[in-house]
């Protein structure tokens, strides 16, 4: 196992190359809990993720020793851009292999830090192994992105510097994917504090850290799509699972329902933007997955913030509609001139405002006396939903 010994000296070797970043409290979550909530953003760390962590250190410990052929990885996303960003620190070159169907804006994130772009294989693991093999051939050195001992020993930063911050922390609580940040953060944190709560959060499309708990060690589950892919890695570590069995209190299961919450929830109120994985331990907070103490002191590691634009404006919306602050309705109404106007105004008196409007006539179901209207109103809350629908059928509107 990773030893403190190590996580301090990857402390010393990164001093003044990555960012410290901020332990924020929150009197909304706290609030929400009962608890005192502290945020731990990795968010505002360099690439936008605490992957540079451990990537930095591995390949800094590693400098005298690279060739000039540089390093090399298989990442999906923000171990990418952890390397790339790694590699110019050392002033080295990067090469990242991903797979055929990462999106262009992963692409150009990595490859706006300097790194070389491989497109090869359809899942991670074939890109992992393409990796591997072309490290063998062309004298690159590979950097895994969990599996190794000085990786897991710089994502430990993280516990050193809660400890600093919050010297009486009593749990942390962690996203898991393949146990490296987790076991660095762990190994840290009861070496000094014995008796903090580790916690660790996945998500039920691939509780491959559960599962190995359960097993005995490190097994291989079936997978599906999540919002929180930065966790979606189907089997634990080897070098990560001894810290996991030991040091890691419980592992915890969210849904991508509850992550999109605490998406939505961060965006609104701390104006954070987290990726699935990294807003997963607020997520199992607020969803009640862990029990507190009243006034417990609780950092929520929130990992990343790389949340791809065009996914960030479908989880907002999807966020918006199960809180109930935005609903959706269809109402026919009379085809005549005051008709729609009437409508509008009765919902305005309500105080909801209305941000999409849609009319329809002629279809096959719908009398020609009759204009099929589709309203989206943004609305402050369930409540006042239901007041919005309560007040339209007392009206004779059919919803």
């Amino acid at each position: 196992m990773v030893s403190i010994a190590s996580i301090r000296e990857a402390d010393a070797l990164l001093s003044g190359k990555i960012i410290r970043t901020p332990l924020v409290y929150s009197p909304t979550f706290s609030e929400r809990t009962g608890a005192g909530v502290y945020l731990k953003l990795e968010t505002m760390q360099k690439a936008g993720s605490f992957k540079v962590r451990g990537a930095a250190n591995r390949i800094l410990s590693l400098r005298d020793s690279i060739g000039p052929g540089g390093v090399i990885a298989a990442s999906a996303g923000n171990h990418a851009q952890g390397v790339a960003v790694a590699a110019g620190i050392a002033g080295i070159p990067a090469t990242i292999v991903m797979p055929v169907w990462v999106s262009p804006g992963k692409q150009e994130a990595a490859a706006g830090y300097g790194a070389r772009i491989l497109l090869k294989g359809n899942t991670l693991e074939e890109s992992l192994a393409c990796a591997q093999d072309l490290a063998e051939t062309s004298a690159m050195t590979f950097i895994h992105p969990f599996d190794d001992e000085a990786v897991i020993a710089g994502q430990g930063t993280i516990g050193l510097e809660i400890l600093e911050d919050l010297p009486d922390v009593e749990t942390v609580v962690v996203p898991v994917g393949g146990g490296g940040l987790i076991a660095g953060i762990a190994t840290a944190v009861k070496s000094e504090l014995p008796d903090v709560r580790v916690t660790g959060v996945q998500v039920s499309a691939c509780p491959s850290a559960v599962a190995a708990r359960k097993a005995g060690g490190p097994v291989t589950v079936v997978s599906h799509p999540t919002i929180a892919d930065g966790i979606r890695v189907t089997r634990t570590g080897e070098v990560t699972w001894p810290a996991i069995r030991d040091l890691v209190d419980e592992v915890v299961v969210v849904d991508d329902n509850q992550v999109i919450a605490a998406i939505t929830v961060l965006l609104e109120r701390k104006k954070v933007l987290a990726e699935g994985a990294g807003a997963a331990p607020l997520a199992a907070l607020l969803s009640g997955g862990i029990t507190l103490h009243p006034g417990e002191q609780v950092v929520a590691v929130i990992s990343g913030g790389n949340l791809d634009s065009f996914l960030l404006e479908r989880v907002i919306r999807k966020g918006l509609f199960d809180a109930g602050k935005l609903l959706r309705c269809t109402i026919d109404i009379e085809e005549e001139v005051k008709a729609l106007p009437a409508l509008l105004s009765l919902i305005a008196n309500e105080g909801a405002i209305i941000s999409r409007i849609e009319q329809e006539r002629g279809s096959p179901d719908l009398p020609l006396s009759l204009n099929r209207v589709t309203l989206e109103m943004e609305l402050r809350g369930p409540e006042h939903g239901d007041r919005v629908l309560h007040v339209l059928r007392d009206h004779g509107y059919r919803v």
